[in-house]
Parts: structure tokens; sequence; C-alpha cells
């Protein structure tokens, strides 16, 4: 079982995981990937066995270009973690992916979560973090092989309104 350490906090990756091991795998490769169901052929984010839109247990790993846009976020300002205590405040992002964005309906489409980073795998500015506005994925390699998944904005137009919270 590969066990690692993030920011002082022991991870361990069962081989028996389906649910992360080839997700950390490809991440490892600087690979971004996702659940594709093998019945219905719709991509999926979260984990869990079974297909939200069919419920088949048949998947694969598929890998995507980790480009999207802002669904939604979240500011941490204060975290009971102690290891991202320095992070705070921090951008949680909901991203949704281009593979399938809109489907299988217009309130539906693949989304992942992440922290939004900038160039130098920081933080994001939160003045800077709006719904709406275009990312991709980054790759934070840690220590030990252990690489997570972010993301961070790009310089494409966003694809429709940019919604910000003002204090």
């Amino acid at each position: 079982m590969p066990s690692y350490e993030y920011r002082g906090q022991q991870i361990n990756i069962s081989d028996a995981d389906t649910e992360y091991k080839g997700y950390f795998e490809a991440a490892a490769e600087h690979r971004l990937v996702v659940k594709k169901c093998l019945d219905c052929g719709l991509l999926r984010g979260e984990p869990g066995p079974g297909c939200p839109w069919c419920t088949s247990l048949q998947w694969e790993w598929n890998q995507v270009s980790g480009k999207g846009t802002i669904y939604s976020y979240q500011i941490v300002a204060h975290t009971v973690v102690p290891s991202f205590r320095d992070w705070a405040p921090f951008a949680i992002v909901l991203v949704e992916l281009d593979e399938q964005s809109g489907q299988p309906d217009q309130y539906d489409g693949l989304r992942i979560t992440a922290n939004l980073v900038d160039e130098n795998m920081e933080p994001e500015k939160e003045e800077n973090v709006a719904i709406g506005k275009r990312v991709e994925v980054a790759f934070l390699d840690g220590e030990d092989g252990f690489t997570l998944p972010q993301f961070r904005l790009i310089d494409e137009p966003p694809k429709g309104t940019v919604w910000q919270h003002q204090v």
C-alpha cells in the first residue's frame, strides 16, 4: 500500500482502492483522469462505484484535457487543519471540465473539486477567483511521487457570465 506524507498529513492509498488508486497513478504522470461509464458513455469525476446516470457498475479510467470553467468556489478563510493554516485564505473550486459541459442535460456536467493555485503553486489570490473564469489542471508534485491535481487560471476568455462574491 503506497503511503505518502503531504503537508504533515499521512495519506495511505490501498492497492485495492479502485476509487482513487488509478486517479493518483495518473496524476503522478501529470495526467488527469476521470471515470467513464462503459454502458452509457458518460464521464464522472466524483468517486463511487455506480454511474449516477444509468447506475452501471462498469467503468474505466479516461484521460481528459483538464481545461474547464469555475462552476462554483469557496474561500477557506480559516482552517482547522493545522497543515493548511499557512495557506489560508485559499480557494477551493468546483470545475466543470470541457469534455462534458452541460451533459447529460443543461444542469449537469463533468465537475471535479480541487484547490486553485497560481503559477508558483501557491493559493490564488481571492480577488482573482470568480465563477465563469477559465482554468486548467496543474500538478503539484510532493515527496515520494505523490502528486495532486490542482487548477490554475488561464488567459482564455470566459464562455459566459463571470460572477464574483463582493464583500
